[in-house]
């Protein structure tokens, strides 16, 4: 019974991310206009709304502070994941270093499922190891974080001059950061509010939990998005026909979703 009344809200909660995966790729012609009239503090701006809309690098930043409970902890682990996506953020836009970005982010989807999975005490119960070291790993998803935000900044306009290239770059980054803050002051109070309940240690599994199935559904929807790139005709009917099946089936997930809060 337990069993099935998780389930139920952790279905529920995947299929509120489905209108999320559908906007997670691309940069509007909006944007790219925006970008070209404006001063660099619209890509400060960019930056921060990637970072708070970045669902893949929330979850892994809420699993990254969830059992921390000191500011100390928190701003170290927090400083190296920052370093991490700062180096090729950075780096792979300015060299133009690139790669199929649905591929990144089911890399970056297998990064939520590894934190819930090692919050969880799973190298400990189902490998019969100790965890890998915990800095060494943040440091690593770091890296691979930045290049998933490297590769939609990379879709913007940057202009060929070098050095206004890099300022632009510079500024995305600062929007990120100030995102990236914005985020962690929320998750942080959250956290340290709930810790001090009884439920916390009760939840604490199942909530982990629910950041595995959280990655395992964006890994999946990201392979999805893949196939679409790469092979849009490999589908056993036609890609117009795909496209609206999917479109109702957000119109009939909508409409059952009303249909039970009533």
């Amino acid at each position: 019974m337990k069993h099935l009344l998780f389930k139920r809200p952790a279905a529920l909660l995947l299929l509120a991310l489905t209108p999320l995966v559908a906007f997670a790729h691309g940069i509007s012609e909006e944007d790219r206009q925006r970008m070209l009239d404006g001063s660099y503090l619209q890509y400060v701006g960019l930056g921060a709304s990637h970072m708070l809309t970045g669902y893949d690098h929330l979850l892994f930043l809420f699993g990254v502070v969830f059992f921390l409970t000191s500011f100390k902890d928190v701003a170290k682990f927090v400083t190296v994941f920052t370093l991490g996506h700062c180096i090729t953020l950075i780096l792979a836009t300015y060299f133009k270093i690139t790669w199929n970005y649905y591929l990144v982010d089911a890399i970056i989807a297998v990064s939520v499922i590894y934190k819930g999975f090692d919050n969880n005490g799973g190298f400990q119960k189902h490998l019969d190891m100790k965890s890998p070291n915990l800095l060494g790993a943040v440091f690593i998803f770091g890296l691979l974080h930045g290049f998933g935000l490297s590769t939609r900044l990379q879709q913007l306009p940057l202009g060929d001059d070098p050095v206004a290239m890099l300022w632009r770059i510079l500024s995305f980054n600062v929007g990120v950061e100030l995102g990236q803050i914005a985020a962690l002051a929320a998750m942080v109070t959250l956290l340290a509010a709930w810790r001090h309940r009884p439920s916390f240690k009760r939840f604490s599994h199942a909530a982990n939990l629910g950041l595995m199935y959280a990655g395992a559904y964006l890994l999946f929807m990201q392979l999805h998005g893949y196939q679409h790139d790469v092979a849009p005709n490999s589908f056993r009917f036609p890609v117009e026909e795909h496209q609206h099946l999917h479109e109702d089936m957000n119109i009939q997930n909508t409409t059952d979703s009303t249909r039970n809060t009533l």
